[in-house]
């Protein structure tokens, strides 16, 4: 089958139409106008902790203490409810236990506890003694009481109003609304953390009382 050819008296503008059209359906949007140039890639926020990465989504300043600190991603993996409740938790934790080590340094004990030895050594003779065994019965009811039916407030679409992280109706002052005691709070239970840990090291490493060097 012969395809029909163009007439020769077709004029010179049909003509030229006809080519500028195949030439526009292989020559991209680009050729039908101007297009503003798209960034391929969009700029986040920088975490106001480290400014040199860029903030967490799930760390958006809403809760107290928030100033964007995750460095291991944890909020990518782990509810933030969670992770509040675990840092509160060891927060006082830590606080108790910080004052708690620097008083038996100073030579204050508890009745049953052991006597004229350091806080290091402490913990080896209350496993010989069976003292760590009944600390340890009472960390664990205390947990079991305490931390689980925590857990089911915090998680359970059952539950109507669901408890906050840290509260467990225990507020003798009447302070748990107020901003500045749960940053106060939070501030000095993670420099206890820290500092713990750094009495714990210290004391170990030189075998040195308060304060540790």
């Amino acid at each position: 089958r012969r395809w029909p050819a163009f007439r020769r008296s077709s004029p010179p503008s049909v003509m030229l139409a006809l080519v500028s059209t195949g030439a526009l359906a292989f020559s991209g949007p680009a050729a039908l106008g101007r297009v503003a140039p798209r960034s391929s890639t969009t700029m986040m926020a920088k975490s106001k902790a480290l400014p040199f990465l860029e903030a967490p989504p799930a760390l958006d300043g809403s809760m107290v203490g928030d100033v964007g600190f995750d460095p291991l991603k944890c909020t990518e993996y782990v509810s933030i409810d969670w992770l509040r409740e675990a840092e509160l938790k060891h927060g006082r934790v830590c606080m108790l236990a910080a004052v708690g080590y620097i008083a038996t340094d100073l030579g204050l004990t508890a009745p049953g506890a052991p006597t004229g030895v350091s806080s290091a050594a402490a913990h080896d003779v209350a496993v010989e003694k069976g003292g760590m065994l009944v600390l340890f019965l009472a960390a664990s009811a205390f947990e079991i009481l305490g931390g689980v039916p925590k857990m089911f407030q915090l998680f359970s679409d059952s539950v109507d109003t669901p408890s906050k992280p840290g509260d467990y109706g225990f507020d003798p002052l009447k302070k748990a609304n107020d901003e500045r005691m749960q940053l106060t709070e939070l501030k000095n239970g993670r420099l206890a953390m820290l500092a713990f840990s750094g009495m714990v090291t210290q004391s170990v490493l030189y075998d040195k009382g308060f304060p540790y060097f």
